[in-house]
């Protein structure tokens, strides 16, 4: 690939180095050709090397004297005149770099030589982020903490800079451009092997689906995490083969339905994203009357599956103008208005009602809408939308029962897919379980565990669990149990659950400690921090996993000692 930076000092810096070189070969013929004395006084004339040597320093100011023999009044002369037109032609090209090292293409083009030069020897996990905003920010340090990089490229200079005075550690590779190219994201390292996804989370539902495209293209292993709004699109990356499609508005309503039949299933959803423990009270949704205050994507998700649930919804729309075609089943709950008016609250029916939800894509008409309920009906349950992370501190103090942040359930879906895959397949397997069998899974996770178990993921692979795979190479048969005996005593277990076991495209929830693990099985154990250092060296240490296998120690012979 041709080096664009020296490619730019060449052309910039032709002229000025024609200028220097003109100069100083009409300084040094005029010193070779004009006529001087030596030391007796004979005369004689300076060679190309005296020549160019003493127009060197007399160019550069430097100034040692004249040599090699004190210089006549013609050859001074010349001298003085070789002073001012190589100093000038000096000025010149210095004043030429100067104007070259401020230059935006340049200064650009070194920037990009510098993220190729940090790509190249990259050698650890590392996603591709595109854009730098508070969602992507949160996915990055939540990537970190897991030990994965992240290259972001961003079309913002103001955001660049951003994101290089967070000062992440380890440093956070970034590449201006304005566009997502093939030929950006290639030098963006998506077609490496340890590049292990592309997050792309744009609005524009085009791009993101254009940006997939050219990601399965590039490398058809890369997992890519894209952003969808309207089923449709979503159908479309299905096609694509995109893996992590996130809808916030899908997932607030599919929350908000799991809160209504199966609460404990939402609890645990809470837990797997470390946003509360397996003790915090259950979010009770009440059945009866539900006010919908504004009827966009979050509003019509909600509206969906509180309709499959036969719940009575009244629909309350904002901007009556709006190109939208309603169903005649929405229309029968629909009004037009504002929702923070009293009198059409009332109308709707406000004093029955036992939630309401303000959906709009403002943050102050949501805020308004829900204290303007509250008067009206204090014992009212409220759900809101917050648009801007900016806006939390405000949320947080408006004594708000449930709030819904689609740019935090982004991050909290894409990072969990990301970096813990498991625990989403898990989390997407549980949802078509009861409520029965979620508090089921709690009680026994909280009797076996504690309340805020340790997730454990890992694959049957040379990697994580080597001495599992030499074992089994042998074609002998190891059970699941053996991740649960103690290292500190053979006839005791550790606190672990099995959560889920995949092999290939077979998926078995919380399996039995006595079924038969395989090469290439991929596991997800809730467990204590105890018991996960104890399953990492049964995987990992000849020793511990002899210990773990026969209950006894295992001794080490030393050759060569008598």
């Amino acid at each position: 690939m041709r080096n664009n930076s020296l490619f730019i000092v060449l052309q910039k810096m032709r002229i000025p180095f024609l200028v220097i070189i003109i100069t100083y070969t009409i300084a040094i013929i005029g010193l070779i050709l004009i006529q001087g004395v030596d030391a007796n006084g004979n005369p004689t004339k300076m060679s190309i090397f005296d020549a160019f040597y003493f127009i060197s320093y007399t160019a550069t100011t430097i100034g040692f004297g004249e040599t090699p023999y004190t210089f006549t009044y013609p050859q001074r002369i010349w001298v003085t005149f070789s002073i001012y037109i190589t100093v000038l032609g000096w000025f010149y090209g210095i004043g030429s770099l100067v104007s070259l090292l401020q230059d935006k293409l340049f200064i650009q083009e070194m920037q990009r030589t510098k993220f190729l030069r940090q790509i190249k020897n990259l050698n650890e996990r590392f996603i591709i982020v595109l854009g730098y905003n508070q969602i992507t920010k949160k996915i990055i340090i939540k990537a970190l903490e897991q030990g994965v990089r992240s290259v972001v490229i961003e079309k913002d200079k103001l955001r660049i800079n951003d994101l290089i005075l967070e000062n992440f550690t380890p440093t956070v590779p970034v590449l201006y451009s304005e566009t997502y190219s093939v030929r950006v994201l290639e030098a963006a390292g998506i077609t490496k092997r340890n590049c292990k996804a592309i997050v792309s989370l744009f609005e524009d539902d085009a791009l993101n689906l254009k940006t997939t495209l050219i990601a399965k293209s590039l490398n058809k292993n890369v997992k890519v995490a894209v952003k969808s709004t309207t089923k449709n699109h979503t159908e479309n990356l299905k096609d694509l083969d995109a893996q992590i499609i996130v809808n916030p508005f899908s997932i607030i309503s599919s929350e908000i339905n799991m809160a209504l039949i199966a609460p404990n299933l939402f609890k645990i959803e809470k837990w797997l994203y470390k946003l509360g423990d397996l003790n915090s009270s259950l979010p009770l949704f009440p059945k009866g009357l539900y006010i919908i205050c504004g009827y966009g994507r979050m509003g019509k998700k909600i509206f969906e599956k509180l309709n499959d649930n036969n719940i009575d919804v009244k629909l309350i729309e904002i901007k009556k103008n709006r190109d939208i075609e309603f169903t005649k089943n929405e229309i029968s709950h629909l009004v037009f208005g504002d929702a923070d008016d009293k009198e059409l609250l009332v109308n709707i029916g406000i004093n029955q009602a036992v939630a309401i939800v303000a959906a709009t894509d403002d943050d102050t008409t949501n805020l308004s809408i829900l204290a303007t309920a509250k008067k009206l009906n204090p014992l009212i349950m409220t759900i809101v939308r917050e648009n801007d992370l900016a806006d939390d501190f405000l949320f947080r103090n408006a004594n708000i029962d449930h709030i819904f942040t689609p740019s935090k359930i982004v991050v909290n879906k894409v990072t969990n897919a990301l970096v813990n895959p498991l625990s989403d397949i898990f989390l997407r397997q549980i949802i078509k379980k009861d409520n029965i069998w979620a508090s089921k899974l709690i009680n026994r996770l909280v009797q076996d565990i504690d309340e805020c178990p340790v997730l454990l993921e890992f694959e049957i692979a040379e990697f994580f669990a080597p001495e599992i795979c030499k074992y089994l190479l042998t074609k002998e048969i190891l059970f699941l149990d053996i991740f649960a005996t103690s290292l500190y005593n053979h006839n005791q277990k550790n606190n672990v659950v099995p959560l889920l076991l995949q092999r290939d495209n077979d998926i078995i929830l919380t399996p039995e400690w006595e079924y038969e693990i395989k090469i290439g099985d991929k596991l997800l154990l809730a467990c204590d921090a105890h018991a996960k250092n104890d399953v990492e060296y049964i995987c990992q240490n000849n020793y511990e996993f002899y210990y773990a296998l026969t209950g006894k120690e295992k001794l080490t012979i030393f050759k060569g000692i008598k």
